[in-house]
């Protein structure tokens, strides 16, 4: 771990970031040249004191979920995530299907839809970062681990991922993830982290073993109109746009309503009710 680099590394990007650039507003009395220490910690999710002392070249070896966090509140670029990581003493991730590093392209965007449920989406169903009300629409989907990472893998193993839908809907939420899978499997295959997911399911799931085996391809609902059941709010029927990266890796998935409708009120609502608890 190369202190003095990572910490003047840190400083540098921090202050060619503008508060513009994450969706802050500037404010009348800004002084600091780019974004506060405070401001990456918060995008980070961590402390202002363990983000601060990294800068100061006295902080402990950060952790690869911490370099990556901070890779996603700094906005690098791949090339600057992979200097990040060996700065840090680690080595680089991989750049393969699966990767955790949000395209700076799409966390602008998603920077600006702090009123607006969105959230990024890997190939293989893992949620990457939300916004707040995307939790509390959907709950917080960034915080399981391994094979659970994966929605189709919870849908298939876990009846309390089912709670978030309707029952009528599930048949083909189930078909829609598991299709999803296929063309990441197909691309990829047997031997890639898609590959894993379909052994593990296939040794876990007779329903799943069921639908991989009609080998459905593309599919989707016919309206595009997503019915999400909220334990307060009771079901909001959602469109739900896709924006794709041009790889089509990972996509920003933003949850909308059509103004007049009972589903666009019962949105409005979302602020004031806080995060949704897991599998409720």
């Amino acid at each position: 771990m190369d202190r003095a680099q990572l910490a003047d590394f840190l400083r540098t990007r921090r202050e060619a970031l503008q508060p513009e650039d994450v969706g802050l507003p500037r404010g009348p009395r800004r002084r600091t040249r780019g974004l506060r220490r405070e401001e990456v910690a918060a995008l980070s999710g961590m402390s202002t004191d363990y983000y601060s002392r990294l800068e100061q070249r006295r902080g402990p070896q950060p952790s690869e979920p911490m370099l990556a966090a901070i890779a996603r509140g700094l906005h690098l670029s791949l090339d600057e995530r992979d200097h990040l990581f060996r700065t840090a003493g680690h080595n680089t991730p991989s750049r393969g299907p699966g990767g955790d590093h949000v395209n700076p392209g799409i966390m602008r965007i998603l920077d600006r839809l702090d009123d607006t449920p969105a959230q990024v989406v890997g190939a293989l169903g893992e949620t990457l970062v939300q916004t707040r009300l995307a939790v509390a629409l959907l709950g917080k989907e960034t915080e399981f681990t391994g094979l659970e990472r994966s929605q189709v893998y919870r849908w298939f193993t876990d009846p309390r991922t089912r709670v978030i839908y309707p029952e009528p809907d599930h048949a083909l939420h189930g078909r829609v993830l598991t299709s999803q899978l296929r063309t990441a499997y197909s691309r990829h295959g047997p031997g890639s982290r898609a590959g894993e997911i379909v052994e593990a399911l296939l040794g876990r799931s007779e329903e799943f073993a069921g639908v991989w085996s009609t080998h459905e391809i593309g599919v989707r609902r016919d309206d595009d109109i997503k019915r999400i059941h909220h334990p307060d709010l009771g079901v909001l029927e959602l469109h739900c746009q896709v924006l794709y990266e041009p790889d089509q890796s990972q996509a920003l998935l933003v949850f909308t309503a059509t103004p007049g409708t009972e589903s666009h009120e019962k949105l409005q609502l979302l602020p004031v009710l806080g995060d949704r608890q897991p599998y409720v």
